[in-house]
């Protein structure tokens, strides 16, 4: 069942202390109000098992920011999908285009990290985007095509309707600038129809696919408008819940959950 989502990114953002006011934070703003989608937040590796631990899980999800390709053993610095789960998060947010760009993580290896994540019991949120160069020259259909078929497209449909999709144009991301309502809606729309030709109109109808790059307090209500925007991977507006309450609450008597 298709849901509304509003996820946070911490990104390597604050201390284990801060990171846990900041959860608190936001439980307290949360509790006792009626919200009209999910709410998920990304936090460092460092913070998993505490913050699930002080909040109420059953309001808001946590995610990992990663996992790693390798079920266990000799991988110095890693974090497996299994050690995520052991700590009680939920999803993991794999694919983001700042792994594939700096880590250089190709799709093969995000393929093997979506699987290890299913097999952990954890939901992915996987990213899918393109750069600014990609849109100019109009590959930015292609580009998303590509991501999914490579990672995503070798999974049952049993496996796949178990995957939340974040659509990120990586020239929106950090820099301020978003894409205007009807290029997501565009974009949104689009994904829905590839994932019917790979599996079914009912498959990509139930398919949660959320909106990444600069959405804020200020652009989310419009972007949630659209008919194929489920709600928002969010980067720097989760950092404060003065910001990132309004873009859970721009789901207010916009639309319930389908």
């Amino acid at each position: 069942m298709r849901k509304n989502i509003v996820a946070g990114n911490w990104k390597m953002n604050t201390s284990l202390a801060e990171g846990l006011m900041l959860a608190r934070g936001l439980n307290e703003a949360l509790k006792g109000k009626r919200i009209n989608c999910s709410v998920i937040i990304g936090t460092p590796f460092t913070h998993l098992a505490s913050i699930v631990s002080t909040i109420d899980t059953e309001k808001i999800g946590v995610a990992a920011e990663n996992c790693a390709d390798k079920e266990k053993g000799a991988f110095t610095g890693e974090v497996s999908a299994s050690m995520v789960s052991s700590t009680g998060a939920k999803y993991v947010i794999l694919g983001h285009s700042e792994r594939r760009a700096y880590y250089h993580e190709t799709p093969e290896i995000l393929k093997e990290k979506v699987k290890l994540a299913l097999a952990n019991a954890l939901t992915p949120i996987f990213c899918i985007g393109e750069i600014l160069a990609e849109r100019e020259a109009g590959k930015h259909f292609e580009v998303v095509d590509a991501q999914l078929e490579k990672s995503l497209f070798d999974l049952s449909k049993e496996d796949f309707l178990k995957i939340v999709l974040a659509y990120e144009p990586v020239w929106a991301i950090g820099t301020g600038k978003t894409a205007t309502t009807a290029q997501a809606q565009e974009m949104h729309a689009h994904l829905r129809k590839t994932i019917a030709a790979v599996y079914s109109e009912d498959v990509a109808g139930e398919i949660s696919i959320l909106y990444g790059g600069s959405c804020n307090k200020d652009n989310a209500k419009e972007l949630f408008a659209n008919p194929d925007v489920d709600g928002g991977l969010i980067g720097g507006a989760s950092l404060s819940v003065d910001n990132f309450l309004p873009v859970i609450e721009a789901f207010d008597n916009l639309k319930l959950p389908l």
